[in-house]
């Protein structure tokens, strides 16, 4: 498909100003409030003096001019400090491993697993699928909750094929599987951003997760 071409003829769309251009008008606008008021009553007659009703009015309105400037500069202060509040907070992300129910990406490191065991089961195991969702590993874990590395390596030693790996933990007691669930793996995050008010991570393999879905973050490495 290819993308619509605009004519030369088109009315351009309206320019938007920006939070400082607005603010300079303000100022701009004030200042030139203060030069009429200033120079009304240097040269007004002195046999027909401004009336005080008249002269309260304009005094009222400079405070009003004078309050509204005041607020636009906070308005524009206030923009600034989100957005580096927003770059700040994002930025924090960057290069730490967040811990989440998603597939992982493996490239010959070992992907650190979470497993989260039933209390009830006397042993677990993890189950590792591919992205087509076969089964390419399985192996016993201890009933705990403590943190398991899968190496990616085959029964001949070779390392698996890069790609995105999925992981279950499996409960069992004696024969009788429990319950078997997602288990939470530790993914590097390479980028974030912020969509519709939420924080969005890129993890190295390029998969996209929300930020509240993230249970723990530890340091890369």
């Amino acid at each position: 498909m290819t993308a619509p071409v605009h004519s030369a003829n088109q009315s351009a769309a309206p320019t938007q100003r920006s939070p400082q251009a607005d603010a300079k008008s303000g100022v701009s606008d004030f200042d030139t409030f203060i030069r009429m008021l200033t120079t009304q009553a240097r040269y007004q007659d002195p046999l027909e003096p401004l009336d005080s009703s008249e002269y309260a009015s304009q005094l009222a309105q400079f405070s009003m001019v004078e309050q509204q400037t005041k607020t636009n500069d906070t308005l524009t202060a206030l923009v600034q400090q989100l957005g580096a509040t927003d770059m700040a907070r994002l930025s924090s992300w960057i290069g730490k491993e967040a811990r989440a129910i998603a597939p992982a990406h493996f490239s010959g490191q070992p992907v650190t697993i979470s497993p989260a065991p039933l209390a009830a089961a006397d042993k677990a195991f993890i189950v590792v699928r591919d992205d087509d969702g076969e089964v390419v590993d399985r192996f016993q874990v201890p009933i705990s909750a403590e943190p398991v590395e899968w190496t990616g390596l085959d029964d001949n030693g070779a390392a698996r094929p890069e790609g995105l790996y999925s992981f279950a933990i499996q409960s069992y007691q004696g024969d009788e599987l429990l319950l078997e669930e997602a288990s939470a793996v530790y993914h590097p995050v390479t980028e974030a951003q912020i969509e519709d008010g939420e924080v969005i991570l890129i993890l190295d393999g390029g998969q996209a997760i929300l930020a509240s879905t993230v249970t723990a973050v530890r340091a890369n490495g």
